[in-house]
């Protein structure tokens, strides 16, 4: 059935433009740039671990990454570098040539800021920086230095509070759309943030109000579809969908007028395949399962609805090695290694 169906989105999709970049060809060429797909899938590499993104992206067959996550050393500090370690600051040396093996395949990366580590430390460039300028500065270094097109930006926690942080952030995005535009440059920015079955957070609907007031364009905003917080069990693909459409009427909100065709590609899923890990120790079990099954449905109500951006949490842990544990090497369920990233990644189109 999941055959069939992304077969016939398939031809949907080739019947309709792509997405035109707004950079001219000559631009695109110096900068060896080219557009993330519109609609794409992008699990999480987790940069913290030993690994070589080229390597897993050869093995599982993914080809479009989410590299995650860029962060300051301390709290205080205007340099993000990968996981906050200051040897490993953003750099050719950092990457840079499995980048170009990626790109070899097909494929390219996404860069994203902040997460759970950062949120709990203070250490997210907004947060972590008062200079809007040299949030800027450091968001353009990953630009230049990769060739990037899409930062993600993975606010949650303490992070949405931080009011100031907020601002600063999205002002920061509004200067890199104008010095991107001026340069000749393709950048989308995307926000990465918590929900629940009732929606995303109010902090989260601030914040991109935030960002229209001050001029920022957000490409994409992804939920991040686990990780509940309310001790009740789950049907994560059911409540899935009732989060995504919780977050179109969010849209709605911000975007008057907007009809949904132009909103749900608006819309990012991402899951954490598996047991997840808040939840996995309820009295009857897990509480939050997100099977391979799910994984087939997700896929094709997501090309079904056209939303923008399909991924999980994380690559590494797409196997089927530790079943019935939670574990940040393996799913904790039954399944072929890679099974998931094999479901998934036929969502990738244009």
């Amino acid at each position: 059935m999941l055959t069939s169906r992304l077969a016939r989105g398939l031809a949907a999709a080739a019947a309709l433009a792509a997405v035109a970049a707004t950079v001219t060809p000559a631009a695109a060429a110096e900068h060896h740039q080219r557009a993330i797909p519109a609609h794409v899938f992008a699990p999480y590499f987790q940069t913290y671990k030993p690994g070589d993104p080229a390597e897993q992206a050869a093995a599982s067959g993914a080809r479009y990454l989410t590299m995650a996550f860029l962060q300051t050393p301390v709290a205080g500090s205007c340099e993000a570098t990968w996981d906050g370690d200051p040897n490993r600051p953003i750099s050719p040396a950092q990457y840079g040539d499995s980048i170009k093996r990626l790109r070899a395949m097909g494929g390219d990366v996404i860069a994203s800021y902040g997460g759970g580590d950062a949120s709990g430390h203070g250490t997210d460039i907004a947060d972590s920086c008062t200079d809007v300028a040299k949030i800027a500065a450091n968001f353009e270094k990953v630009i230049t230095t990769y060739d990037i097109t899409r930062i993600d930006l993975d606010v949650e926690g303490p992070m949405q509070k931080n009011l100031a942080g907020v601002d600063r952030r999205n002002k920061a995005i509004a200067e890199v759309e104008k010095w991107a535009a001026a340069n000749h440059r393709l950048i989308q920015f995307d926000y990465t943030v918590p929900t629940d079955v009732i929606g995303v957070t109010q902090g989260s609907r601030d914040m991109l109000a935030n960002a229209k007031a001050n001029g920022a364009e957000i490409h994409i905003v992804n939920i991040m579809t686990f990780d509940y917080y309310d001790d009740k069990p789950h049907q994560m693909a059911a409540d899935t969908k009732t989060a995504a459409a919780l977050l179109l009427a969010a849209l709605r909100a911000l975007h008057p007028g907007t009809p949904d065709a132009k909103l749900w590609p608006q819309i990012g899923i991402i899951e954490m395949v598996g047991i997840d890990d808040y939840g996995s120790g309820g009295e009857t079990g897990p509480l939050e399962i997100f099977t391979p099954r799910d994984a087939v449905d997700v896929t094709v109500w997501s090309w079904q609805h056209n939303i923008g951006s399909l991924s999980f949490w994380a690559l590494g842990r797409d196997s089927g090695s530790c079943p019935g544990q939670h574990s940040d090497a393996c799913s904790g369920v039954q399944q072929a290694d890679w099974q998931y990233t094999h479901t998934m990644t036929a969502f990738t189109h244009n």
